[in-house]
């Protein structure tokens, strides 16, 4: 279990710097875009993301 996880947060940090590597303007300005929505729209995004990841790994297994 400990190997899947750690290759799972590998994978999370290569396709988290696949942007601002190959985009790092354009990662800047999302960036800085994200700085301006309020709280209660992030947690929001940030559960749909969370249910739609354990959703896809659900279909997966």
């Amino acid at each position: 279990m400990w190997h899947d996880l750690g290759v799972a947060l590998c994978l999370v940090l290569v396709i988290e710097g696949i942007v601002p590597f190959l985009h790092p303007k354009r990662w800047r300005e999302m960036v800085m875009m994200l700085s301006e929505v309020d709280d209660r729209t992030m947690r929001i995004v940030g559960l749909m993301s969370m249910l739609l990841g354990t959703g896809l790994l659900y279909l997966i297994r």
